[in-house]
């Protein structure tokens, strides 16, 4: 056996994901999820135990869902979940119905059936994570959906965009998901979407994609004004 195979046989392989990256993966979810409530203080010590890793990971970890903006560092009280802002997510919705409208618009008029057919496997994904009511699935496949939207079409610089806001978009997204009748109106509003892009509509498919937009920001805007920081 050469010296080169018996290095490939003896080798460790890197995992997947570092002990950071999976602590962090955890910390950020049960954020979007709710088991961390906007103003709740995020101890060191106690995230330390939760996690079951080192403070120098536990410090990493919030140095970084800081920068995603789902963490605040407040003087003389430390680091916070990030009470979400009216004004913020109105923006957030904003620039989503701008960015998605055009996708929308330029999906129509490239006249592609494997469009429709990859957003359409897309929504029913969603639909099937809503009848199993696995919220994380519907979120998933909802990124899934507007990924599409934009890559199809060559729109890798605007996916970019609204992938920077990904984080902060989910965490929206996983308060207005889980509200009344959501589950049926918005894979209703995406299937009007697709529908105008299979016509080969793209007034009609922006026009959907901005209405779906401008629904899910009035649920958003309806929920965070009811929203009580937790002591």
């Amino acid at each position: 056996m050469s010296g080169a195979l018996k290095d490939a046989a003896i080798r460790v392989e890197r995992p997947a994901k570092t002990l950071r990256e999976l602590a962090l993966d955890k910390v950020r979810e049960a954020i979007v999820n709710g088991y961390f409530r906007p103003g709740v203080r995020l101890v060191e010590r106690d995230l330390c135990a939760q996690l079951g890793v080192s403070r120098t990971v536990v410090r990493e970890v919030l140095r970084h869902l800081e920068s995603e903006g789902l963490v605040a560092n407040l003087p003389n009280k430390g680091p916070i979940v990030a009470q979400l802002d009216i004004d913020e997510a109105r923006q957030i919705y904003e620039i989503r119905g701008a960015l998605e409208g055009m996708a929308a618009r330029l999906c129509a008029e490239r006249g592609s059936p494997e469009i429709v057919t990859a957003l359409e496997e897309s929504l029913t994904a969603i639909r099937n994570s809503y009848h199993d009511n696995d919220m994380a699935g519907v979120l998933a496949n909802t990124s899934s959906f507007y990924q599409t939207l934009f890559n199809m079409v060559d729109r890798h610089v605007a996916w970019g965009v609204v992938n920077l806001l990904t984080v902060r978009i989910n965490h929206l997204r996983s308060m207005t998901i889980k509200t009344e009748r959501r589950s049926i109106e918005g894979p209703l509003q995406m299937s009007k979407i697709i529908d105008a892009i299979r016509r080969g509509d793209g007034e009609g498919a922006q026009r959907a994609a901005m209405d779906h937009v401008a629904a899910a920001c009035a649920i958003a805007e309806a929920v965070l004004s009811t929203q009580k920081p937790a002591e």
